[in-house]
């Protein structure tokens, strides 16, 4: 017969601690939905009260002056582009470095490792005058181009731990059946990396579909290429803030990447835990 376990107190204060937490992270999204239907007056009289009418006009504004279907079309194919690319390099790359360990490939290793390290605050000059001299400004392959430099070192990390705990004879015995080394790595690694994949498509869709710094310095005065965080800092003035299109602009931004998120979140803990302790 199993022995259940007891329901102690330290258990009970762990739960209310985790629940406490859980308020305090969903309290943001409180605050925009909530002043998302009010009108300014209301939101700068009191913010933390529930609006006593709804006030759909704001979603309907927002909707015609940041051109919605465009900046979300924008925000859809960069991320797309740059996080497909991210995975298809990363993939190839970490897997060369793990089955091929000579001296330049750990050197390699560690360099892209310790890139990670570098803040982006330090490149951003460099990186302006870089994408200049090269004409990658104002153009949507420069902003990719830019996600996948970024982007590369910590994909790359977590796919190198990950194919650690691939069995090699597995590609060993492709290769007696006659496979090629391409076909080892796509019919046999890269669908085995499933779990890894999902958890680095989740974290890099996450930062650049929300990423407002790079889309500025990259992207600059190209209306056609706006975003949907340079769209909605049109809301905001040097004079003026038009937080009751701000916040409306905020919640259908988000919604697409948090519904995004949670269909895919399962696989993130998975996916992580196992880059990071096999091998």
């Amino acid at each position: 017969m199993e022995r259940r376990e007891r329901y102690s107190a330290p258990i009970l204060v762990l739960e209310l601690a985790a629940a406490l937490l859980a308020l305090l992270f969903l309290t943001p999204f409180y605050f925009i939905i909530a002043n998302s239907f009010k009108t300014l007056g209301e939101i700068l009289i009191n913010a933390a009260s529930w609006p006593t009418e709804y006030n759909w006009d704001n979603y309907s504004k927002v909707w015609k002056q940041i051109n919605f279907p465009l900046v979300f079309t924008n925000s859809l194919l960069i991320t797309v582009f740059s996080v497909a690319g991210i995975v298809l390099i990363s993939t190839m790359c970490a897997y060369r470095l793990v089955r091929r360990p000579t001296a330049f490939n750990n050197l390699l290793f560690n360099a892209l490792v310790a890139s990670m390290i570098i803040p982006f605050q330090s490149i951003m000059l460099q990186l302006v005058r870089v994408t200049s001299l090269i004409e990658l400004r104002g153009h949507m392959y420069g902003i990719v181009a830019c996600y996948l430099g970024f982007g590369l070192p910590l994909s790359m990390f977590l796919f190198h731990g990950f194919i650690k705990s691939v069995p090699i004879e597995i590609e060993e015995a492709a290769v007696v059946d006659g496979s090629s080394p391409y076909g080892v790595f796509w019919r046999i690694v890269f669908p085995l990396l499933s779990p890894i994949i999902v958890t680095v498509v989740i974290l890099n869709t996450l930062w650049i579909w929300n990423d407002y710094l790079l889309p500025v310095l990259v992207i600059g005065g190209n209306k056609n290429l706006t975003t949907i965080p340079l769209g909605i800092t049109k809301f905001f003035g040097q004079y003026t803030k038009q937080w009751n299109l701000a916040l409306p602009g905020l919640a259908i931004g988000i919604a697409p990447v948090i519904a995004f998120f949670l269909f895919l979140q399962k696989y993130i803990v998975e996916g992580i835990t196992a880059g990071s302790i096999k091998g």
